[in-house]
């Protein structure tokens, strides 16, 4: 859920954020084609770097989603603001914008500030990321900086992480000196608070979990199960002097990276001291009262009566293993215990009791992406290569059917759910889930930069531990900003072994750049090791496949046959999404939003043959619009002619098919696409595709 704070001004309710290790030497994003934004204020961005695979099959999948994130974070959701509103810490540039948190969600909102500065546009638009950064910071009567002090304070210390990634990347003394005063002042604040505090006790933060704002994502106790209190969480006494596993790691994160601040800035040796004690004495207790020895992994929760909960907790889990609270032991076995949902990694699981895997909680064994993307680099960290292609293939798959990056999916139909919750008299409200979600689209960034690149940035430089899971194919980040460098990074091979590591054409040890680079230059990164698997179970090997993460046939190299496309596997764009809401529909949803012009769902076809060659297509289709309804169907983006759709009865729950013949097709894999186009009116639900082929 996010809700917005009473005191008008952001804040949020979930995030993703990571560090990497325990020194936490945060790891930072790149991006992929697409121009800096055109509508937000003063000087244009760095231009933004360019994704490439040379496996088309994972360009179509994983450089369509990552074409889609650029968008949403450098267009869509960089925005002007309001000094008055935003610029309380008077250290905003109001020649820069700012990044919202996304459809619905006009604000950055404090954990969505540090996320997705933090994710990717610290190394996209530092200028952006600053800014904001900035605009979740005030100043006190007497002038002192502190995060914005809201009604979701539980979790606003994950500022700090995102404020040290910010400089590991920029350099920008300035900044870090003023970002310090802000943790400093913020963290004496939070020690201090009588409501989301310290408690001494068990050595442990108070407050809701990091990512769960609403009621949904706790059991009973502490909630209950009408959820009678409230739809927030902290209202509710349990969750106000609980303890949660998230909630502490990022304790445990802002401490770390607070030493490690003033270690830079060559603040007196007790102070940087103080800071490091105080962290690990948070990684003691967390282990002490978190992990559990009989599921070999992390409990979710200790509420102050002592009661634990045995759950597990998506933010969690990535949590402890990326900020080095999981001993390398712990952090395997946490990898091994983990339960995840058909698409992908879960916020809270299993379902609590209330809920149910046909009503979901908005924050209980659901999908966002924001947790998808902290646990897939968590996996990459960890070595789990087929882990983490599973992990990326499945965002990359929600993206690319649904139009971009909306805030929750299904976590077993995959389709676009916000979940219920309770909201006013209505115990079971079905909230929505909104589009164009700037932390889903960073939570991508992040899978392809930290993941697939393996980037991670300290004071010193930038290093590389790439993960190429087999059969993506060699892949090329071009473009990419890195301080006064401009770097072409180029992965070959399959595997997280590094076998080869040459700058300019020249071998380098420790597969790292300095930070005092200066200048373009190219690196070559060849890669052994890569896992034997079969990571789709179509009985094609992962490094033979060509579409390894979709299942196919051996007689298409492992990628799927033409002759039956769902809806919901086809790249959807213009606000084509998978819907749920009539009957009839064959295979997990249908797809609704083709409604207005740019709409378009477009099929690949794969071939055995690369010879030109016709076909006929049929779309099983719903029509209760009182006519017929045309679109205009192309071939790899080349108009063929527009078609029609007769209306198949007054009900939307009700499906038609049509045929249309002689369509002309050539290569591999050819693109039909379905639009609604100029001089169309458009209109109609779509379930599935089928081609057969007629000559070629």
């Amino acid at each position: 859920m996010r809700f917005r704070p009473t005191t008008g001004r952001r804040t949020r309710v979930t995030g993703i954020m990571t560090a990497g290790v325990l020194a936490l030497s945060t790891v930072l994003y790149g991006a992929g084609a697409v121009d800096a934004a055109d509508d937000g204020p003063g000087a244009a961005a760095p231009a933004a770097p360019t994704l490439t695979f040379a496996n088309s099959d994972s360009q179509a999948l994983y450089g369509t989603a990552y074409q889609a994130a650029l968008t949403n974070v450098l267009k869509t959701n960089t925005i002007t603001w309001d000094p008055a509103v935003y610029d309380k810490s008077g250290l905003m540039d109001t020649g820069v914008g700012i990044l919202r948190a996304g459809g619905g969600y006009p604000q950055p909102w404090t954990r969505d500030a540090s996320v997705n500065s933090w994710n990717a546009a610290s190394l996209l638009d530092p200028a952006l990321a600053r800014n904001t950064l900035w605009s979740a910071v005030d100043k006190d009567a007497s002038g002192k900086l502190q995060i914005q002090q809201d009604d979701q304070q539980w979790d606003q210390v994950i500022w700090v992480t995102a404020a040290w990634n910010q400089y590991l990347v920029t350099g920008d003394t300035s900044f870090l000196r003023d970002a310090y005063q802000t943790a400093a002042d913020t963290l004496a604040i939070r020690e201090h608070a009588s409501t989301a505090g310290y408690n001494s006790t068990y050595g442990l933060f108070t407050g809701a979990s990091f990512f769960n704002d609403g009621i949904a994502g706790y059991p009973a106790p502490p909630a209950d199960a009408t959820e009678s209190v409230s739809t927030g969480s902290m209202p509710w006494p349990g969750v106000a002097t609980g303890m949660f596993l998230s909630t502490n790691e990022v304790y445990y994160a802002a401490y770390t990276n607070a030493a490690s601040m003033a270690a830079r800035l060559h603040r007196p040796a007790k102070e940087v001291a103080a800071y490091r004690h105080k962290a690990a004495a948070l990684k003691q207790a967390i282990n002490q009262h978190f992990w559990n020895k009989k599921t070999g992994s992390y409990n979710y929760m200790l509420l102050a009566d002592g009661t634990t909960g045995a759950y597990q907790e998506g933010t969690g889990l990535a949590f402890a293993v990326l900020f080095g609270i999981a001993s390398p032991a712990q952090a395997k076995s946490v990898v091994a215990h983990a339960t995840e949902m058909t698409w992908g990694m879960p916020d809270t699981y299993p379902n609590w009791t209330r809920y149910s895997d046909d009503q979901p909680g908005r924050h209980n064994a659901i999908v966002w992406p924001v947790v998808q993307g902290l646990w897939a680099r968590a996996l990459a960290q960890q070595g789990a290569q087929q882990g983490f292609a599973s992990e990326t293939a499945r965002l990359a798959e929600l993206a690319d059917s649904n139009s971009g990056f909306w805030e929750i999916y299904n976590g077993h139909t995959g389709v676009v759910d916000g979940g219920y919750q309770r909201l006013g008299d209505d115990v079971k409200f079905h909230w929505g889930s909104q589009p164009d979600q700037t932390w889903s689209a960073t939570a991508y960034l992040n899978m392809i930069d930290s993941g697939l690149f393996g980037l991670s940035f300290s004071d010193n430089g930038v290093s590389f531990a790439p993960t190429l899971p087999a059969g993506w194919g060699d892949a090329t980040l071009s473009g990419l900003h890195y301080r006064d460098a401009t770097l072409t990074v180029a992965l070959h091979g399959a595997g997280a072994t590094i076998r080869s590591f040459t700058v300019d054409g020249r071998r380098v040890p420790g597969h790292s750049l300095p930070a005092s680079l200066k200048g373009r230059h190219t690196v070559d990164i060849t890669l052994t090791g890569a896992v034997v698997g079969d990571r789709d179970k179509d009985g094609v090997r992962d490094s033979a496949d060509r579409c390894p993460d979709l299942p196919g046939t051996s007689a298409l190299r492992g990628c799927p046959a033409p002759d039956h496309i769902e809806a919901e596997d086809a790249l959807n764009t213009g606000g084509v999404k998978t819907n749920v809401n009539h009957t009839g529909y064959s295979g997990r949803a249908f797809v609704d939003g083709l409604w207005a012009q740019g709409a378009a769902s477009s099929f690949t076809l794969h071939r055995a043959t690369s010879a030109a060659g016709t076909g006929s297509l049929t779309l099983r289709y719903a029509n209760a619009n009182g006519d017929a309804r045309t679109m205009t169907l192309s071939v790899d983006g080349k108009a063929v002619r527009q078609v029609s759709f007769p209306k198949v009865s007054d009900s939307w729950d009700d499906w038609g098919t049509v045929t249309f013949d002689d369509i002309p097709v050539s290569g591999t894999a050819p693109v039909v696409t379905v639009s609604y186009g100029a001089g169309d009116n458009g209109s109609i639900n779509l379930d599935w595709a089928e081609f057969h082929a007629t000559s070629g």
